[in-house]
């Protein structure tokens, strides 16, 4: 059964979808469709994604945790429970100030 099966009409803790694995970023798809995905992560302390573009905005929430994403050269500190959304084809990157899971949704229209 796909993940998505298993959380379909359930109340579920968001932070309990995801571990944590030393050293590493774990990235698990809740749904994808062809207009959009959200996507559960979890980063170890230091780890992250490096600059990148994307050609649609990107909405994320941090669900646990600490990160420092760079949007254009300008760094923001999300913390559990906050959100940022990181525009359409501008520069972005993140990096776990501590271990941090973040849930991340794209539409693609």
């Amino acid at each position: 059964m796909s993940t998505h099966e298993n959380i379909i009409g359930r109340a579920i803790e968001l932070k309990e979808l995801i571990a944590y694995q030393d050293g590493s970023v774990v990235s698990k798809t809740l749904i994808d469709r062809g207009k959009g995905t959200i996507t559960l992560f979890s980063f170890d302390k230091g780890q992250g994604l490096s600059e990148h573009t994307a050609p649609f905005d990107a909405f994320v929430q941090v669900v646990d945790g600490e990160a420092e994403i760079t949007i254009s050269g300008t760094s923001h500190t999300v913390r559990e429970g906050e959100i940022i959304i990181m525009p359409a084809d501008r520069p972005h990157a993140l990096r776990a100030v501590e271990r941090f899971k973040m849930l991340l949704v794209m539409i693609r229209a």
